[in-house]
């Protein structure tokens, strides 16, 4: 396909899904923009600075793809903004393809000339998602699962995380 497409995401952390994502994207669009979104009223574990970074080190590997953020904007007048003709959604399950199909309507209402764009997936990546890595964290061998699916860089952020974690925690059990 040609012109411009948005992926955006909160990206809290980026998974190996959203990899897949934007390894397609950039096959598919001449130019792709991923959107890194912050929500006023949304809580993240990590920065956005951390999280625009880290797909920064994604992207460098294609010289089509751009790392920005959106910040209290809807996704529909972000992409009118920054002349984008297309959005590109996962779809991994049912329950996603419900609610992407409501926003596809919702973007449409607000931006007439953008197309959303549906990829699926492999299979190996459809159940993969940020709150799902995040909730493996902590269980004995939890490094040897959530390594599989996300980023070197990022792996090597949750495991530091968890550490600072067992820190704050050891000391308020050893006084009881």
């Amino acid at each position: 396909m040609n012109g411009r497409a948005v992926y955006a995401g909160s990206f809290d952390p980026p998974t190996n899904g959203h990899v897949w994502m934007i390894e397609q994207g950039a096959q598919l669009f001449d130019e792709l923009i991923v959107a890194v979104a912050k929500h006023p009223e949304k809580d993240y574990t990590f920065e956005i600075d951390e999280r625009l970074g880290w797909l920064e080190g994604v992207a460098a590997k294609h010289q089509n793809v751009k790392v920005a953020s959106i910040q209290n904007e809807f996704l529909a007048h972000y992409a009118k903004r920054v002349n984008a003709r297309f959005v590109i959604r996962g779809i991994r399950q049912e329950a996603d393809y419900q609610y992407e199909r409501g926003m596809r309507y919702v973007n449409s209402d607000l931006n007439p000339d953008l197309t959303t764009v549906f990829l699926m997936p492999p299979r190996t990546l459809c159940e993969l998602s940020s709150s799902f890595v995040k909730g493996m964290i902590g269980p004995v061998g939890w490094e040897s699962v959530v390594e599989r699916y996300v980023p070197s860089a990022v792996f090597d952020r949750l495991k530091m995380l968890h550490m600072q974690q067992l820190e704050i925690t050891t000391p308020d059990e050893a006084a009881h």
